[in-house]
């Protein structure tokens, strides 16, 4: 028997046994059956548009189906929506991934590529000086910055005058970072929420607390998690911030800091350093923190509470302004103990008691609301 005969015996088989099948006789199960296969090599979700199968859901010979139970009902829808199965798009898959963490020289590189030129029409590079103080910073003063440094030090205080835009897809990243550096958290959380106050925020929205320092506040924060030295810092100042009688608000502190950072590079007093080391980004970063660490180690060591906040401030503002060089070195030292496993400068230990909560009544007082005294005659305000 030749090829094509076998063929059509084969399809002479098959219909009669799709005749008898429609008739209500079932052949008896045998796995070398050639009728087997026929399913075999059929996708599933075209199964239920075989003619075998068709045939054995239409009435045959007068024969009329019995009232379906709820099982089969329920069967049977989910067999039609086999092929309305539609496979998971990958945009969709990566929304409801947590978003990656950020970078602070991808942060950086965000706000070197958007347009920045109405807020840059806003900063005042330096600040101004009259009469005799003018005179004085003149010949005591430090040295001018040097010209291939302007644009940089603008470029800073255009970040401090930019605001936190919720909509910018970066600006969501740098917060969900900070807060999953800090808390240890795996997964993103909300942008408005209780959970910012226990980060030590007024409110549930950041952006109201970045008065005077605008986004710069929260760079600085991203800088101070992302390196693995300065996040250590960072943990030991959280933990003390939470202590039960000496705690502070952690983020409105911060933001603090960073206003007196702002303060000290308009009056010139980061220019030695900056010159010396031909970079402005670097040093402000440095200098932020080894207030932010200067403030701690008082903050612990003198037993300071959260009455003491402004007054803190204002002495740790004139001691920057006064040895910016000496702050910078103290925390150099203790970067260098930190990388040879040595124990904290300050100490903080755990504590048993129940974690303190940030309340936004907190009577915390910032540099911007303590009364505003010259120096020296100069009339300095906030950026």
């Amino acid at each position: 028997m030749n090829e094509k005969s076998w063929s059509f015996h084969e399809k002479e088989l098959k219909d009669a046994q799709v005749e008898r099948m429609s008739a209500g006789f079932f052949p008896p199960y045998d796995k070398e059956s050639p009728f087997l296969p026929t399913f075999r090599r059929i996708p599933i979700s075209e199964l239920k548009n075989h003619s075998i199968l068709q045939a054995l859901t239409t009435e045959a010979n007068g024969w009329k189906p019995c009232v379906k139970s709820t099982e089969v009902l329920r069967a049977q829808e989910e067999w039609e929506a086999v092929d309305n199965i539609q496979p998971e798009t990958g945009s969709q898959a990566i929304s409801d991934q947590p978003d990656q963490l950020i970078s602070f020289s991808e942060a950086l590189q965000h706000f070197q590529t958007v347009d920045l030129s109405s807020f840059k029409k806003r900063i005042q590079p330096t600040i101004r000086r009259t009469g005799l103080a003018a005179v004085r910073h003149l010949l005591f003063g430090p040295p001018k910055l040097h010209q291939a440094l302007h644009e940089e030090r603008d470029f800073v205080l255009t970040i401090a005058q930019c605001g936190l835009d919720s909509q910018d897809p970066v600006h969501g990243r740098i917060l969900q970072t900070i807060y999953k550096k800090l808390t240890g958290s795996k997964f993103d959380c909300a942008l408005h929420g209780d959970h910012w106050e226990d980060l030590g925020f007024q409110g549930t929205d950041p952006a109201t607390d970045l008065r005077g320092a605008g986004f710069l506040a929260l760079l600085h924060l991203l800088y101070l998690v992302m390196d693995s030295k300065t996040l250590l810092m960072a943990q030991e100042i959280l933990r003390l911030s939470r202590h039960h009688i000496q705690q502070f608000p952690f983020c409105l502190m911060s933001v603090n800091i960073t206003r007196i950072t702002i303060q000290a590079l308009r009056e010139e007093c980061l220019t030695r350093e900056c010159n010396r080391q031909q970079k402005v980004i670097p040093v402000v970063n440095s200098f932020y923190a080894a207030i932010f660490f200067r403030l701690a180690h008082v903050w612990r060591t003198q037993q300071k509470t959260i009455s003491d906040s402004g007054f803190v401030l204002r002495d740790l503002e004139v001691l920057a302004k006064k040895s910016p060089r000496r702050l910078l070195k103290t925390l150099e030292i203790y970067l260098d103990g930190l990388s040879k496993g040595q124990a904290s400068v300050f100490r903080v230990p755990k504590m048993h008691e129940p974690q303190a909560s940030h309340s936004k009544d907190l009577p915390f007082t910032g540099v911007c609301d303590l009364p505003l005294e010259s120096s020296e005659g100069m009339g300095t305000r906030p950026v």
